[in-house]
């Protein structure tokens, strides 16, 4: 069957380089939509239960929303482990699928019987929602919104707050790939009334008819139409609240005739929501921001390039005076790591080919066995899409030039050998074509089972990671596939395109004459020879020195110490960071001024501090007030 094939592709040469420049094509269209991230998302397959509950206590919310959500939930095809989080204000539950759960039917289970549970939680404390579908790795891009310099007394924490969750949210939620914006900071606007009890008390009512008066006279109510003649008049009424002076002159109810107005019983305000975070930038004081996070299973490295396109766009529409600045950028640790890959892979790549030249001692079959390489890696890419496989650290990083050429280096090295030492071309100088696809046919139809053989073996050492479950399968599993992808691609090469190659461009000159490579070899044969029988001489001197130096390798070993990834050096430093336990809001803010103004005199190559306290809007990561990063 593999003789075969040689022998097909010896033969219709025009066939196999024309599938061999359609391999480069997809290949190269299918490079630009290879996904690039830095490391594998190894995050568990999950949903999150967000429920925010402002005025309650931690014990409060884990038996009236917590519990509840816990047990509605537990019988869920396919749910291995449910983990719950209970604190003041904040209820979360993270319901932990099997990998092979699709998480869009695990939502759709999960926000069924959320809907059953919402009965059983009491009215006002608050309605349970599904969190965005992310990842722990999902957060991509994290800005602050901030007043230029000059104009820090034009725009206060609330405005700040304002412009980002109506004109820079807003249109960010439109970009392909981006599951929700969480606004972290500021101060969230809300008309507030102020309720004098003795003036309450005074005039005879209560604060349920204040409650009722303000929720039935904010709502817009349609009257249908009239016709008059040959046209239709539609009706409506506005109620909508639009001001502090429409607050004020709400009434609560009547008494002798005469109304009683918000404004005679309470003082309408402009105030602030309760706050369980804030933004600080530099020393500069609060401002307003959000973290971008990404659909799960999207392209990192396209969704922020969308984002970045969206900002500059959101950017010009901004009031005067207003700017946005990021701090948390993952192209930048994706494009170090790519580059650290791309580094080594190219390194990699020169100094196989140079080996290659040396030792096969001819140019061209050097360059026909390196031509592998780049192949190899485009075959790998295109299963890399067809299998859903991310390019990486881990899956890229893995690749080995080594064993790619394996079977080419057989095959390319076996015509070679053939052609120099034949006696059947003892007096022939050049070979006809057809005699070289003779010669190359036959060689390489001898040497493939070699070649097959090695390449099963570098196959078979991959398999168990197959089977690899968990953190560990998502972490390590990609690197498995890739080098798979390579490897096949490698070997259907070494039958089609090196025989092909080898035909057509191998010098169909002969020579007897030996080159430098064989020179090289034979100095290393002699030198290998002597050493081999010096050591045979001395059976059991040898077996005690290697089993010295097992021993001592097993000590060393023990000593290295390890990391589950390679450090990444992206320059920026994460400091998490305490402070007393109830220690409010506001003194927290104040601590962390003094240590970024600290941090910013006092070592130059700091470029900013950006510090945020507690957690965001969306609190899939609940930081408590005390807690800054």
């Amino acid at each position: 069957m593999l003789n075969r094939i040689i022998g097909f592709s010896i033969k219709n040469k025009l066939i196999v380089g024309l599938m061999t420049f359609a391999l480069i094509a997809v290949g190269a269209y299918e490079s630009t939509r290879l996904p690039i991230d830095a490391v594998p998302d190894i995050t568990d397959n999950q949903v999150l239960v967000i429920t925010q509950a402002p005025s309650f206590g931690a014990l409060d919310i884990e038996r009236l929303v917590t519990f509840p959500i816990e047990q509605a939930n537990s019988n869920i095809s396919g749910l291995k482990e449910i983990r719950s989080f209970s604190r003041f204000g904040l209820s979360l539950v993270t319901m932990i699928f099997n990998d092979n759960i699709d998480v869009y039917w695990a939502r759709q289970q999960v926000a069924e019987r959320l809907r059953k549970v919402q009965s059983e939680i009491p009215a006002g404390i608050g309605v349970p929602e599904l969190g965005p579908v992310a990842t722990g790795l999902g957060e991509i891009y994290q800005y602050v919104v901030k007043p230029k310099k000059g104009y820090e007394a034009s725009y206060d924490a609330t405005s700040l707050r304002t412009i980002q969750d109506w004109v820079v949210k807003r249109q960010l939620q439109g970009v392909k790939g981006v599951a929700e914006v969480s606004s972290f900071g500021g101060k969230l606007k809300q008309f507030q009334v102020v309720i004098d009890p003795a003036r309450l008390n005074a005039h005879g009512s209560n604060i349920f008819e204040v409650f009722n008066a303000l929720e039935a006279n904010n709502e817009n109510a349609g009257g249908g139409y009239i016709e008059k003649n040959a046209t239709a008049l539609y009706v409506r009424t506005e109620g909508l609240i639009g001001t502090i002076e429409d607050i004020e002159m709400i009434p609560v109810k009547s008494i002798s005739g005469t109304p009683l107005l918000i404004r005679d019983i309470a003082e309408v305000k402009e105030g602030m929501a309760t706050r369980f975070g804030a933004v600080t930038y530099n020393d500069q004081g609060e401002v307003a921001g959000a973290v971008v996070m990404m659909l799960k299973g999207a392209n990192s490295s396209e969704v922020i390039k969308n984002v970045k396109t969206r900002i500059a766009q959101i950017q010009k529409t901004l009031p005067e005076g207003v700017e946005i600045e990021p701090f948390l950028d993952r192209t930048k640790m994706v494009n170090n790591s790519i580059s650290t890959v791309s580094t080594n892979l190219m390194e990699g790549a020169l100094i196989v080919i140079f080996v290659l030249i040396v030792f096969l001692g001819n140019l061209r079959a050097g360059l026909v066995v390196a031509s592998v390489i780049p192949l190899s890696m485009l075959f790998a890419i295109i299963m890399m899409n067809l299998f859903g496989v991310s390019g990486n650290l881990m899956s890229l990083g893995a690749l080995d030039f080594g064993l790619i050429v394996d079977g080419a280096v057989i095959i390319v090295e076996a015509v070679m050998h053939q052609l120099g030492h034949s006696k059947h071309y003892l007096n022939v100088q050049r070979l006809t074509s057809h005699q070289m696809d003779t010669e190359v046919k036959s060689s390489a139809g001898r040497m493939m089972n070699s070649a097959v053989f090695a390449q099963i073996i570098i196959l078979i050492v991959y398999l168990p990671i197959l089977v690899l479950e968990g953190i560990e399968g998502k972490m390590f599993l990609p690197m498995a596939q890739t080098v798979i992808f390579a490897l096949l691609g490698a070997f259907l090469l070494s039958l089609t395109y090196i025989p092909m190659m080898s035909a057509l461009v191998l010098s169909k000159d002969v020579k007897h004459e030996q080159n430098l490579s064989d020179r090289i070899m034979i100095i290393l044969e002699r030198h290998f020879q002597h050493t081999l029988e010096f050591f045979l001489k001395i059976p059991k001197v040898t077996i005690t020195a290697v089993v010295i130096l097992f021993i001592f390798s097993l000590f060393v070993m023990s000593r290295l110490g390890g990391e589950f990834i390679p450090a990444l050096e992206e320059g920026d430093f994460a400091v998490d960071t305490r402070v007393l336990t109830g220690s409010n809001l506001n003194t927290t803010i104040e601590f962390t001024q003094k240590a970024a103004n600290i941090l910013l005199t006092r070592f130059p190559e700091v470029e900013k501090v950006v510090t945020k306290i507690g957690s965001g809007e969306v609190p899939t990561d609940p930081m408590p007030m005390k807690q800054v990063t």
